[in-house]
Formats: structure tokens, C-alpha cells, sequence
């Protein structure tokens, strides 16, 4: 469906002087026009105050065929017939022929001239010969890096553009014979070609093709025919082959067909590549890549002439990365600069246009009220010309660019219309006569001859304000012809006039709202795609009015109750106004009349106010948010109360509001919470306290789980306690503590993020810990989250136990649980060997908390998750010059298997501990170390004496004990000192030879 307004995007013309009645123009890159008439052509200006102006004038062989430029290389290009022969030239330095007659220098293609070059051959013009062994019927020129594509009777050839140096100072344009591509059974009438993508058209027909190069399909050769699988084409025969299939009484058509991608290659044309200028490297991985193959039928029932349904105006649109083009003409751009590219063809009464990169698509289908002659399409507009109309169509270009580029731009943050909305015709403009059409940059060039025995030619209206070129009083113009040059407005001019349009339909059409806004914002969707070639006041009035549209998309969806309402978040993002500008375009009297709100509004604020903007509503729009909420969403009313855009509701305003909530409606722990949040703001201590005691402290943690910004804020990215954190710090911290450890274990706070919390609410600086955060890692360990990272954990309590004992620090706050409650509770902390109580009792400790730090960090090593070898880098700090230094060493150096030093330090700093050591720790593999280790260390120290001799006899007597149990008599003996008395072991001896007996 084609839907009409009545739009100017014409806004002035202009009459060419031409001499001779034109048969073929072009326009040439941005500030010329090119004329053929008869053997001749002729240059206009286009740009600036001379618009059409002659520039130059130049003779030709013959009667001009095909006329084409191609901006990259500057050179024109001709298919040119004289005495029955056709001719193929290209006219290089044009811009320096001055005079009709000043001299010309013809050459070949590919050959050098002989005769030196000096100054005066830079002035002048050339022509390039390029001989044919075929017929040329049609040719195109890529716009990005100027090559030259010739279609022919069943083959295209393919030139390449070159720059031979011919001096230091001098090069000339030249091209190569690259490529023949051979394709059987089709007769080029149009032909196009963009960085490889080669589209060919006949009279029913089209094909597009990649050319490429793959060096991981070697054996996708550069000789790849596609044998013919039609088999309606196989039996009647080739069109151009079988004529004598073709009776007057009989007409063959085959079905209409549409092949896309890879399927095209069943379209049973035959492609084959011939290389002919590359070299061998590259011809083995170069092959074709079918993209699109589409066969049309004339319709027989509407009893038109088969010869009058053809298709027209091939055309290939490339769309490039803004910017991306070097600025030396000399260095064409890659293929990786590509970032979509459209192909468009039509027949006399509809339009297709397709995007071919990365995926093959019909995009849209244009439907003429009349009969068309020739279509251009640009970035912007698609311009049809029928007899007597100028039309102008809207294109999806722009949009299907911007998915190109983003596949998921559709979001919470940005936007875009789609490519399947129906496209719109904005103005019919009248025209006697039209028969050609050319379109480049912003003008129009049209081609208009009256019918002489018709009525006098009228001239086209444009609206008030246009400029309007004075017709020149030339011989032409009495014979019935005329050449226009009719320029298009600036897109922002008519982007204005498009949103002072959509006024009509604002208040009773929002559908129609929407499509003409979204049209508008296309419209500046594709200026902006050419941003490099914008002046900075141009681009900066494009980004405004891009802006400016997506604030007006934004109003339209906004009053929406549809699936789509929820378009108004982005386009909002997209136009950056505020949430403030935003609540202040509505005209809210007719809200409050009608007493409802639209889902589109009501998204949007309720996803703004759970992105967490800086942004704070003034108490007067608060007010009119909380109204809103609470008679279209009241479930979400306690959630937009705890955001910090909310932060100047008057808290009387929001508990009336949350007194109203009945239970079914929202959650009545989240309610209480909120209620508690809004007494504290208001300094009611008593309301604060009835309220959190109406709940246990296992509701009140979840109350705070379903909404986290009670408890923690983000103010410019940086998390930030509320109020109600602040006081529970104070007077509940352990229900802060499990709260935010709630908060941890679904998902709505990071670790990281937690410290930090912890950090702020304490006041402490970066280095420093505070208590209630050691509280916090300890909790941690308790819950046992899932996907908790233990060895960060158990890395960040050991640290701050260490640094608290070596620099016996007390904590700053009374700590929520004692190293037993953490034993009882947690499997992460271990029971303390009995010996460390022995090896402590040595040396008082300083405190209680002192205390405490000490047997949470033994626990800790005794647990059974601990990796000893992550804290010894750590443990420098606390010295051994203590029992509490000395047992956290000791404690380490034994998990570590360390058993035999253990009994050196301790014979030497604790010898009471030596038998409780042993007792516990050596046990299976270790056993051996009570009589290869222990015994010889003690009989040693007992015969040196000493203070400590009687202790080091006790446990001698112990470690004897053990050693006669576990030993035979014989290794009982062996293991005995020397020089030890008999009288000693003999008790011993004896227990080893009873033991022997009994056995």
C-alpha cells in the first residue's frame, strides 16, 4: 500500500540552454551536466551562481548511443555509432577543452603515446579508445572506484581503471581488460556495477552477481558454467536462439520465478569467467557468487502489447561507512568499506527494490498510479517519471543501513522505523511530456518534448516561496522540448515542512502520525549517512532535526496503548531530552479530564526511573508521577517512591499515597519498608519503629530484596547508602548485613560493588576495612553462595585478621559473631587443634578482641577449603616473637607437611606443646617421626639439661609410650640412643616383650 501526501521536495528548476534537441545526458559528479545531440556534446554548469551555464563543448565520432560519467577518475564515457559501427570511448581531462576546435589526443586502450609529454598535453583533453570484438549495447561505471562494465550480446567486460605514471608529476587515467564474464542465453539492455556486485538486466530478466575472490574454495574456479536446469527453458528453447518456436499464433512465457541467494544458481543461465588482464596468483580462487535471479511475465488479461512490458532502470545504490573514502581519488576504497548496498528495477507499473549484502531481500515494492518510463533511486527518494508526472517516493534505505550496522538497534536506548512500513508517495508533480530522466547530487534533470498538435505546454507549480528559473527565449524551447534542471530542498527544509504536516493528524491519527514522523526521520536518517560531506553547520542542523524527530516519534508512542508503545523508551533516549522535558510536553489537563494514562508513558518513566538517572523530578512533577502510577500501576508505586529521582516527594504526599495501597495490590513488606523509608525522611522515629517491627527480620530482608534502592542508590555511576542504610547501620547492623547479602545472592549487587557500599557507609578511606564489612565477607562465607570465588574471600578475611593482630587493632564496631558462632555455623572454619590452646597459654593475650581475631584465624587455617600456600606471602607481618605469631606459623608450616621443623620450633619455644603436637598431628604417614624425629631430639636436649630438662623428660616418657606400642622389641632397640642407661627403657622393654608374648 502506497499512501500519498501532498509534500515539496521540489523546490526550484531551471531551463538548459541547449542547442540541438538532446537525445541522451548525464549529469557528471557534482557541478556538471553533461548534453548529447547529434555528433556533439555539451558541458553545463550545475553548481553555484553559473547554474547552467555552458562549460565546454567537444565533437564525438558519431551519434551518441549510451552516455555515462564516473566521478572517480573523472572521465566520460560513450557507446557512439557511425556508418552502421559502433564505437566504445572514454573522454579523459575533459575540463581542460576550452574551445570546440582545440586539439585532441586519441590513443588506444592500454597503449603508450611516443611522443614525450610536456607541459602543454596536461591541458589537454583525451580520448581512450577501448575496441570491442562485440557489439557494446550498454554500459556502467562503479561509483566507488570507477571501473568500467560493458555488456554485450551474452557476455559483460569488465574494464579496470588504472593511473599510469608517466612522469613524476604527470599520470593518466587509463584502463585494463580484466575480466569477460560469459553469461549464456541473455541479452544486457541495462547493466550496473559496484565494488564486484554486477546486475544484469534484459527485457524480463535480472541477475546479480558477486564477483570475488576465495582462497578457501580452490576448487570454486574461475571457470564455473551453471549448466541449465530449466526444463521449460530446455524445451522451448533460448528466446534469442529459437525463433522459429515463434509463430503468430503462438507466444512461449515461463512461469514468473524468483530465486534468492544461493538458489539463484538454478536459474539455468550459464555464468563462466574468462580472465584476461589478472594475474595467475589471482585467477585461481576468483569465481562467481549468484545472488539474485528474477523472471518476470507479461500479464496477457490486461491485453497490453508484450513488447510495451519491459523491465526499466536497473540500478545499483552502494551505501558506504560515513567517511570511510581516502581522500585521493588515486586510492579507491575496498569492498570492506561496503556497508550495504540496494538494487532497484522496475516494470511499466511496479517498482522493486532489493537488499543484496550479507542477505538477499525484497525490501520494498513500489505501486505507480500510471504507467512508468524511467525510475533513479537515491539514498533519499525514489523519482518516477510517467508521461506527464514528476513522482516522488519515499525509500527504506537508511533504515535497513542502520540494522546493518546494528542488528539489535532495536532497545531500550535506540530506535529505528522499520524497512517492511509502507513506503509513500509525497508529491505528483506535473510534467507535458516527460521522457528521460537523470538524477545526481540534488538535482533533477528532465527531458520534456509536447505533443505538437496538443495543448500548449503548462509549467510545472511549485509551491509559494520556490525559486524559479525564467524560461530562455531560444529557438528549442519554440519546437516542443525543454531540459530541466529541477532541484530537490534541502533535507531539512523538508523535514520541517514534513513535521508541521503531522500536526493534522496528531490528535486524531496517531497511526498516521507516526508514519509521516517516521518518514521525517528517515529523511534525516540518510543525509546523515554522508556525514563526511556535510559542512559543520549542515551536520550540526541534521543532528538537531534527527533529534528533533525522535522527540516527536517519542510524543506519538507515548500515547499509545499498542504492542509498540513501548518505542517510546528509545526514541526518548535517542532525542535527549530529560525525563524533566519530557513530563512537560504533555499537556496534562486532558490526562486529568480523560483520568487514564497510556502504556506508552508509563513505560517509558517506569523503565527511566529504574535506569537510575541523576536526573531529580521537581516535587510538582513527583506529585503528578506518583497520581499517575497510582491509578494505572499501583503495584509499581512503592518502587518509583525508592528512586532517586523521586528525591524531592514530599514524604506526607507519598505516605498518603502508600496508606491508600490495598494488600492485593502491591506487597505489604514492601509497603511497610517504604512507609519506614518516608518516616525516617520525615525524622518520625516512632512510625519508623512501628513499622519495622510489624515484620520479622527474615520479611524485612526480603522486602528489601524486592527493591534494592531502599537500601543503595547510584548517583553519577557511584553506589551511595540511602538514609535507611545509614540508620541501620547505626541501630540494626546485623539486618543490613543480611540484607545486603541478599541483595548478593540474586543478582542485584556485584561483590565489588558490596565492599564499596560497606566502605561509603562507614566513612572509611580506601586502605581501611571497617568491621562491619569483615561482618559482611564472614556472612558470606556462612551462606555459601553459589559461584562464590572462596579464594578472593578467604584471601580478603586472613589479610585483615593479619594486619589486625600485627598491628593489634581493634575493631572499629563490635563484631556479629564470635570465632565459636562461625565454627557452629560454617564448615569453612575448622575446629583449633588442642595443641595451639597449649602454645597460646604460654603468652597472655592483649585482649578480647585481640583474641577473637587470633582463633577466627586458626579456624580459618584449620578449615578444610584453605589453600595455606595463598597466605604465606602474607604472613611477614605477624611475628613469631608471640605465641599468637608463633601458632599461626606453626599452624601453617604443619598443613604444609612442615612436621619436622614444627618439632624444632616447638622443642625450642614451647616444649608443654610438643605432646599434644604429636598427639594430633603425627598420625599415619607421619608416624614414623615419633621415633626417627621426636625421640632422638629429646634424648639429645635431655642429656644437654637445661631449665627445660624435666618437661623434655615428661614428654619422653610420652613419646616412649607411643614408640613401644607401635614399634616390634627388635626396632624398639634399634631405635634407642647408644649411650643410654638400660635401667631407663627397661620398663619399656619389658612392655615391648610382654607385648610380643601376648601376640
Amino acid at each position: 500500500m502506497v499512501q500519498l501526501y501532498n509534500l515539496h521536495p521540489f523546490g526550484s528548476q531551471q531551463v538548459v540552454p541547449c542547442q540541438l534537441e538532446p537525445e541522451r545526458f548525464c549529469g557528471g559528479g557534482r557541478d556538471a551536466l553533461f548534453v548529447a545531440a547529434g555528433c556533439k556534446v555539451e558541458a553545463f554548469s550545475v553548481l553555484g551562481p553559473e547554474l547552467c551555464q555552458p562549460r565546454c563543448t567537444f565533437s564525438t565520432l558519431g551519434r551518441v548511443l549510451r552516455l555515462l560519467y564516473s566521478e572517480p577518475g573523472d572521465y566520460l564515457v560513450t557507446i557512439e555509432e557511425k556508418n552502421q559501427a559502433t564505437f566504445l570511448r572514454a573522454y579523459v581531462n575533459w575540463r581542460s577543452k576550452k574551445k570546440e576546435n582545440s586539439r585532441v589526443c586519441i590513443r588506444m586502450l592500454g597503449h603508450h603515446l611516443e611522443t614525450p609529454f610536456n607541459d602543454s598535453f596536461r591541458d589537454q583533453m583525451s580520448i581512450v579508445e577501448m575496441p570491442l570484438a562485440e557489439t557494446p549495447l550498454c554500459i556502467s561505471c562503479c561509483p566507488v572506484k570507477g571501473d568500467l562494465l560493458v555488456g554485450c550480446a551474452n557476455k559483460l567486460v569488465l574494464f579496470t581503471l588504472k593511473y599510469r605514471s608517466v612522469s613524476d608529476t604527470l599520470s593518466l587515467v587509463d584502463f585494463e581488460r580484466s575480466l569477460i564474464v560469459h553469461i549464456d542465453s541473455i541479452t544486457p539492455v541495462e547493466i550496473s556495477l559496484c565494488l564486484g556486485y554486477i546486475a544484469v538486466m534484459s527485457d524480463l530478466e535480472v541477475l546479480i552477481l558477486k564477483l570475488e575472490s576465495d582462497s578457501k574454495h580452490p576448487e570454486s574456479a574461475y571457470h564455473r558454467p551453471h549448466k541449465t536446469s530449466d526444463p521449460l527453458r530446455q524445451a522451448v528453447g533460448l528466446r534469442d536462439e529459437s525463433p522459429q518456436l515463434e509463430s503468430d499464433d503462438f507466444v512461449f512465457c515461463q512461469k514468473p520465478l524468483e530465486l534468492l541467494g544461493e538458489k539463484s544458481e538454478q536459474s539455468g543461465l550459464s555464468v563462466t569467467l574468462e580472465l584476461t588482464g589478472l594475474t595467475e596468483e589471482k585467477v585461481k580462487d576468483f569465481h562467481v557468487q549468484h545472488l539474485l535471479y528474477r523472471r518476470f511475465t507479461p500479464d496477457i488479461s490486461s491485453f497490453e502489447l508484450l513488447g510495451d512490458v519491459r523491465l526499466h532502470s536497473l540500478q545499483l545504490l552502494p551505501i558506504l561507512h560515513t567517511g570511510s573514502l581516502a581522500s585521493d581519488e588515486k586510492h579507491s576504497s575496498q569492498e570492506k568499506d561496503l556497508l550495504s548496498l540496494f538494487c532497484f528495477f522496475s516494470l511499466p507499473h511496479v517498482g522493486y527494490l532489493y537488499m543484496v549484502v550479507k542477505s538477499v531481500e525484497l525490501m520494498s515494492v513500489y505501486q505507480y498510479p500510471e504507467r512508468s518510463q524511467q525510475a533513479a533511486l537515491t539514498p533519499h527518494f525514489l523519482h518516477v517519471i510517467t508521461s506527464n508526472n514528476l513522482q516522488c517516493f519515499t525509500v527504506r534505505c537508511s533504515a535497513a543501513v542502520a540494522r546493518e550496522e546494528d542488528p539489535y538497534g532495536d532497545s531500550t536506548m535506540q530506535a529505528c522505523p522499520p524497512v517492511s512500513m509502507d513506503v509513500c508517495a509525497l508529491r505528483i508533480q506535473l510534467f507535458i511530456g516527460l521522457k528521460a530522466l537523470c538524477h545526481f547530487q540534488n538535482h533533477l534533470i528532465l527531458l520534456t518534448k509536447a505533443v505538437p498538435e496538443g495543448p500548449p505546454q503548462r509549467r510545472p507549480h511549485f509551491r509559494k516561496g520556490s525559486t524559479l528559473g525564467k524560461l530562455r527565449n531560444s529557438p528549442a524551447a519554440e519546437v516542443g522540448w525543454n531540459l530541466y534542471v529541477v532541484n530537490t530542498i534541502s533535507p531539512v527544509q523538508l523535514y520541517r515542512e514534513m513535521i508541521e504536516y503531522s500536526n493534522t493528524y496528531k490528535m486524531t491519527k496517531t497511526q498516521s502520525c507516526i508514519h509521516l514522523l517516521s518518514e521525517a526521520h528517515l529523511l534525516v536518517r540518510a543525509a546523515l549517512l554522508d556525514a563526511a560531506q556535510l559542512e559543520p553547520g549542515e551536520k550540526a542542523e541534521l543532528l538537531e532535526a534527527f533529534k528533533e524527530s525522535c522527540g516527536h516519534l517519542g510524543d506519538c508512542y507515548s500515547r499509545l496503548n499498542t504492542q509498540h508503545c513501548h518505542l517510546a523508551l528509545p526514541y526518548y533516549k535517542m532525542s535527549g531530552l530529560s525525563m524533566g522535558d519530557v513530563l512537560a510536553r504533555r499537556d496534562w489537563a486532558v490526562d486529568c479530564e480523560s483520568q487514564s494514562y497510556e502504556k506508552g508513558l508509563l513505560f517509558y518513566i517506569n523503565h527511566s526511573l529504574y535506569e537510575n538517572l541523576d536526573e531529580e523530578l521537581s516535587d510538582q512533577l513527583a506529585v503528578k508521577v506518583v497520581e499517575m502510577f497510582f491509578m494505572a500501576e499501583p503495584k509499581q508505586l512503592p518502587h518509583i517512591l525508592c528512586t532517586p529521582s523521586m528525591k524531592n516527594i514530599n514524604p506526607s504526599t507519598a505516605l498518603n499515597y502508600l496508606s491508600k495501597l490495598d494488600s492485593s495490590q502491591c506487597s505489604p513488606i514492601l509497603v511497610t519498608l517504604t512507609k519506614a523509608a518516608m518516616a525516617l525522611k520525615m525524622g518520625d522515629l516512632d512510625m519508623y519503629r512501628n513499622e519495622m517491627t510489624s515484620h520479622s527480620e527474615m520479611n524485612l530482608v526480603y522486602g528489601f530484596i524486592l527493591e534494592p534502592r531502599l537500601l543503595i542508590q547510584q548517583r553519577k555511576g557511584q553506589m551511595v547508602p540511602t538514609e535507611f542504610s545509614v540508620h541501620l547501620k547505626d541501630t540494626r547492623p546485623g539486618l543490613l548485613v543480611a540484607s545486603i547479602l541478599g541483595l548478593l545472592r540474586n543478582s542485584h549487587i556485584g561483590v565489588e560493588e558490596a565492599d564499596s557500599f560497606f566502605k561509603v557507609l562507614c566513612g572509611k578511606e580506601e586502605g581501611a576495612t571497617p568491621q562491619l564489612l569483615v561482618d559482611f565477607w564472614e556472612a558470606q562465607l556462612v551462606a555459601c553462595i553459589p559461584d562464590m570465588v572462596l579464594e578472593e574471600l578467604f584471601l580478603k578475611l586472613t589479610t585483615q585478621y593479619i594486619w589486625r593482630l600485627s598491628n593489634k587493632q581493634a575493631p572499629d564496631t563490635t563484631p556479629l559473631r564470635t570465632a565459636e558462632d562461625l565454627i557452629s555455623a560454617c564448615g569453612h572454619y575448622g575446629l583449633v587443634s588442642p595443641w595451639v590452646n597449649v602454645l597460646i597459654s604460654c603468652d597472655p593475650l592483649p585482649d578480647k578482641n585481640y583474641a577473637e581475631d587470633l582463633a577466627k584465624l586458626q579456624s580459618l587455617i584449620c578449615g578444610p577449603s584453605f589453600d595455606i600456600a595463598s597466605i604465606m606471602p602474607f604472613l611477614e607481618p605477624l611475628s613469631e616473637a608471640t605465641a599468637a605469631g608463633l601458632s599461626i606459623h606453626v599452624l601453617c608450616r604443619t598443613r604444609l607437611k612442615g612436621h619436622e621443623q614444627c618439632i624444632d620450633t616447638l622443642l625450642e619455644r614451647c616444649p608443654e606443646a610438643i605432646i599434644p603436637y604429636a598427639n594430633h598431628e603425627l598420625k599415619e604417614e607421619n608416624r614414623t617421626l615419633w621415633w626417627r624425629k621426636l625421640l632422638p631430639e629429646l634424648c639429645q636436649r635431655i642429656r644437654r639439661g637445661g631449665e627445660n630438662c624435666q618437661l623434655y623428660l615428661a614428654s619422653l616418657k610420652e613419646t616412649l609410650s607411643v614408640v613401644a606400642v607401635e614399634l616390634e622389641l627388635r626396632d624398639f632397640l634399634n631405635v634407642l640412643p647408644e649411650d643410654g642407661t638400660a635401667a631407663f627403657f627397661l620398663p619399656y622393654l619389658l612392655y615391648c616383650s610382654r607385648k610380643k608374648s601376648l601376640m
